[in-house]
């Protein structure tokens, strides 16, 4: 087996847990839109576009509807949502563990690029990335987070059996089976109870994650 050069991380539920500040400004759009507040969990919904969530949450189907929905929620979280964004315990330590051990490291997210790049630069991670791409990162947007993967393969010419996505839901599962690459589902995400298609692996650290790329993990100083 071809040693990890590459590791593509997701965003949400994988790096960050940005619930806190996706609820909050979930609750904010439904205010302003007149709808009834937030009554379910919203864990099992994160991952996809934010506006599917919105749907899932308000009943709402009518585009129009759902285009001043989705702009609340924009007008919200951009202005304050996204500062609620926590870093996952540890995940720090292993993005520069993986780069000192010479593993190029990548962002594929449904999040937008300008959340996604404000968020990163806050927890002062951006600089650790080769690349941060979403699914707004060209015109028109890409269809799908595989698309993103499969397009950063293409665009980057990194060979498959090279790289690692490393995520939290199936949908990362299938971006990585449609790219042709390994996927590491982390134990802490959104998705951990959604069944996995083949070729997945669910990991219970970040340990294992830097066992997969043959990089050691040191807890402390450095090795």
């Amino acid at each position: 087996m071809e040693r990890i050069r590459h590791a593509i991380f997701d965003l949400d539920g994988t790096l960050v847990d940005s619930l806190p500040g996706i609820e909050w400004s979930i609750q904010a759009a439904l205010a302003r839109c007149g709808l009834p507040p937030l009554s379910r969990d919203l864990r099992p919904l994160i991952g996809p576009p934010i506006r599917r969530i919105l749907a899932a949450v308000s009943g709402v189907r009518e585009p129009e509807r759902l285009d001043r929905l989705e702009y609340a929620f924009r007008s919200s979280y951009d202005s304050g949502g996204w500062r609620r964004t926590r870093l996952q315990a540890g995940a720090a330590e292993l993005l520069e563990q993986l780069r000192d051990g010479g593993i190029g490291l990548w962002v594929v997210t449904n999040k937008p690029a300008r959340a996604t790049r404000r968020i990163l630069e806050g927890l002062q991670l951006a600089g650790l990335f080769e690349e941060i791409r979403c699914r707004d990162s060209r015109t028109p947007a890409f269809g799908s987070k595989a698309e993103v993967l499969v397009d950063l393969l293409r665009r980057r010419a990194l060979t498959p059996s090279a790289c690692l996505m490393i995520g939290d839901t199936a949908e990362d599962s299938e971006a990585a089976m449609a790219a042709g690459i390994d996927c590491a589902i982390v134990a802490d995400g959104y998705g951990v109870d959604t069944p996995l298609p083949a070729g997945s692996k669910r990991v219970s650290g970040w340990d294992e994650i830097a066992e997969l790329c043959a990089v050691a993990l040191c807890a402390g100083e450095r090795c």
